[in-house]
């Protein structure tokens, strides 16, 4: 299922909280983690990262996130 954004298809569908997603961006050290939106503001996200004793939250741009 597509969705119709004036002349553009969008193939996927949107980031919304509590969707899991990676980090598509070869110049943050974030690059491949997968984490959870946990709010979106404008066109950032604050995604949650989790790795065994660790949290850490991250404000993100949307357009560097890939939903999982």
């Amino acid at each position: 299922m597509a969705v119709r954004l004036g002349p553009f298809m969008a193939d996927t569908l949107p980031i919304l909280p509590g969707s899991t997603v990676v980090v598509r961006d070869a110049r943050s050290i974030y690059n491949g983690y997968q984490g959870f939106v946990q709010r979106i503001s404008g066109r950032s996200a604050a995604v949650l990262f989790e790795g065994g004793n660790w949290d850490k939250l991250v404000t993100m741009p949307l357009s560097t996130l890939q939903q999982v």
